[in-house]
């Protein structure tokens, strides 16, 4: 039997609530025809957006959404997408597909969208393509209560008001498509385009900057001498692929060896987040920078038959496990890790939703996301776990993957999932502080490959955790085979 033992006592860091993340980029049908079908769409809509997206959205609090890219966003030019969309200029997605895009998605309707679903927008910036002035401008644009060129041009457009714009990123990955830059040049141009971004009012960014891909530590630490002093967070990507970049892999056709590899590569993401951070502690003592992996998930092959450059792909058991380790993993350093946002929202790589037509599925990695919503904004706990490892060989990894948080009302909030594809795992939980008289849990299960789509919506679904016993103070349950389950302590 696998011990948990949570210590009530043991309160450290804020989990903080922009770890439950989303990333929207316009990138195969994540904007069009995924969140946004516009206002004359026969499918339900307010104001173009999806109403059962938005819903969707709202029943698992989604905190935080950065948009419009990804490689995307340094060659795309926000003052294109306002005004009469009659009068946008179209343009070519040279990164994904080559498609051309008529721009009726902008920076309105984005801000909307981020209304509708009641989270905050993250905005980033085209350093790889874009002037000093431009993404200034921007930030006028949408934040400054004033007469002003901009400001005026935003009240012109239909918004008296201007927005609350808080999170705000200079470029992305500037190591690769946003410019292929030397660590030294990128730190450079950071201090200069972040000196001409304002806070307007009351109205204060959140400056973001840049980081690593995967291990590259050199870049953490280049750029965190070179510009620490000048921002707020740094950001890292990571991409769970279990095969190479060339083939990287079925999404829904994979064997146990396969499984276990990929979980082991997501579990890396501990090392990673480790080390990074080790780095930004040398240059800031005082954790006041964050660390932002704001690209992270699973990366497969492309559903057959579908364009390659659209990254659309089934969402299985398995990126549903990918989904709990990861998340625990950030909790467990949410005194650094204060945001994570996921790739992507809607069609793309690991959605959480899934639409076409009129349709709209709910992925297993949306489940996961209802079973840790408790986590946002809570303290998280001391937590001990004594458990066996499953897999064979290299691929290897501990059989639970556990984070416990107190939510403001002294509610004790236990995640834990059993990584084995096979192997039921009984457990006995432990609450140090405080007796465990009251408890209730949440499910998620299935087959390793098991997945929703458009046919079968509710293959994968949460269900009650029965029975769990209490004695002594302890509580016992067994965790079924692939499963993520919330246990609450009230």
């Amino acid at each position: 039997m696998s011990q948990i033992i949570v210590n009530k006592l043991d309160k450290r860091s804020k989990i903080d609530k922009n770890i439950y993340g989303d990333f929207s980029e316009h990138l195969g049908r994540c904007i069009y025809n995924g969140v946004f079908v516009g206002e004359n769409s026969s499918i339900p809509n307010v104001n173009g957006m999806r109403t059962d997206v938005v819903e969707a959205l709202k029943q698992i609090h989604l905190p935080v959404l950065r948009w419009p890219g990804g490689c995307f966003a340094d060659e795309y030019h926000w003052q294109d997408g306002i005004g009469p969309k009659e009068n946008r200029k179209r343009m070519v997605n040279t990164n994904w597909g080559g498609v051309v895009e008529d721009n009726s998605f902008g920076t309105h309707e984005f801000l909307e969208f981020c209304r509708q679903v009641g989270c905050e927008p993250y905005i980033n910036g085209n350093l790889g393509s874009g002037t000093v002035r431009e993404m200034s401008e921007w930030v006028e644009y949408m934040t400054f209560d004033g007469e002003s060129p901009m400001a005026n041009w935003r009240r012109e457009n239909g918004r008296e008001e201007p927005w609350k714009v808080k999170y705000f990123a200079v470029g992305n990955e500037s190591w690769g498509c946003g410019g292929n830059m030397r660590p030294e040049y990128y730190a450079g141009l950071y201090r200069r385009y972040q000196s001409f971004l304002k806070n307007y009012g009351d109205n204060k960014l959140f400056r973001i900057a840049v980081g690593p891909n995967n291990d590259d530590y050199e870049w953490t630490e280049t750029v965190m001498r070179l510009a620490g002093n000048y921002m707020d967070g740094l950001t890292l990507h990571y991409y769970t692929v279990p095969g190479d970049w060339k083939h990287k892999g079925s999404a829904t056709e994979f064997t146990k060896e396969e499984y276990y590899a990929t979980l082991r590569k997501a579990n890396f993401m501990d090392e990673l987040v480790t080390r990074h951070s080790q780095i930004m502690d040398k240059y800031d003592p005082q954790g006041r920078v964050a660390l932002m992996v704001d690209e992270w998930g699973t990366w497969f092959d492309v559903e057959p038959g579908t364009t390659p450059g659209f990254l659309y792909q089934q969402n299985t058991m398995r990126d549903a496990m990918v989904a709990a380790l990861s998340l625990n993993i950030f909790n467990r350093h949410s005194s650094r890790v204060r945001m994570a946002n996921i790739a992507q929202l809607c069609n793309v790589l690991q959605a959480v939703v899934l639409t076409e037509g009129e349709k709209m599925v709910l992925t297993p990695t949306y489940h996961v996301f209802d079973l840790y919503q408790h986590h946002q904004d809570a303290t998280l706990l001391g937590c001990f776990v004594e458990v066996g490892q499953v897999g064979s060989g290299d691929d290897v990894v501990p059989q639970l993957s556990v984070s416990a948080s107190e939510d403001k009302d002294g509610v004790v909030h236990v995640t834990a999932a059993n990584l084995s594809s096979t192997e039921t795992c009984p457990v006995e939980l432990s609450l140090l502080g405080g007796g465990i008289e009251n408890v209730t849990g949440r499910v998620l299960t299935g087959a390793m490959d098991a997945y929703n789509d458009f046919d079968t919506p509710d293959t994968v679904a949460i269900h009650p955790l029965e029975p769990i016993e209490t004695t002594d103070g302890r509580a016992y349950f067994t965790l079924p085979a692939c499963s993520v389950a919330e246990i609450t302590l009230a």
